[in-house]
Order: C-alpha cells, then sequence, then structure tokens
C-alpha cells in the first residue's frame, strides 16, 4: 500500500525555493544542536560546524532574492510550502521539549 499524496508545493520562484530548502537544511541542524533533545556531543559538534556552511546557503539565497528585486517574502505561501515540507515536525525539533507527564 502507497503512503498518502502530500499536497503540491505551491508556485514558488527558483529562489524562493532555494531559500526555503537552505533554511530547512539550517532548522535540521539546529535540531540536531538542541541540548535538550540530545544526549552526545559529537552529533552536535559535527551539526554546529555543518551549520555556519548552511547559514552562508541561506543568506546568498536571501541576498540573491533581495538583489533580483525579490524583497518581499510571501508568508502565507512560503508557510504552504513548509507545511508540505514537513516544516512544522522540523521546527519542534529546535524547541525545549515539554516537561514529562506524571
Amino acid at each position: 500500500m502507497l503512503p498518502p499524496e502530500l499536497p503540491p508545493l505551491p508556485a514558488l520562484t527558483r529562489a524562493e525555493g532555494e531559500m526555503i530548502d537552505r533554511y530547512l537544511e539550517v532548522l535540521d541542524l539546529l535540531g540536531r544542536i538542541n541540548p535538550a533533545r540530545t544526549s552526545g556531543t559529537y552529533g552536535g559538534l559535527r551539526a554546529a560546524q555543518a551549520l555556519v556552511g548552511k547559514a552562508a546557503a541561506l543568506r546568498d539565497a536571501l541576498a540573491l532574492m533581495h538583489s533580483r528585486g525579490e524583497n518581499e517574502l510571501h508568508s502565507g505561501t512560503l508557510a504552504q510550502a513548509l507545511r508540505v515540507l514537513d516544516g512544522e515536525r522540523r521546527a519542534r525539533l529546535v524547541t525545549v521539549p515539554p516537561p514529562p507527564g506524571p
């Protein structure tokens, strides 16, 4: 049985797509670094080292958008793209988890 089909991505410019991809990469790395969700230092160290390059790529994607005259982010459309790409789950990994239940 096949998994349910995901909704289609909204129409994005190439630069918007690049920015979303780089943002999610940064988010994933921050989730791996989160000390409230990890038990070892090595994985966090490796993620922190990779974060430098991914943050620079995100900066470059935003700079490209700006230089092309794409000066506004269409937050509704970009939020829809993030939802399709599992951004909500990925962003939760950056937050502090709730305390254990009773």
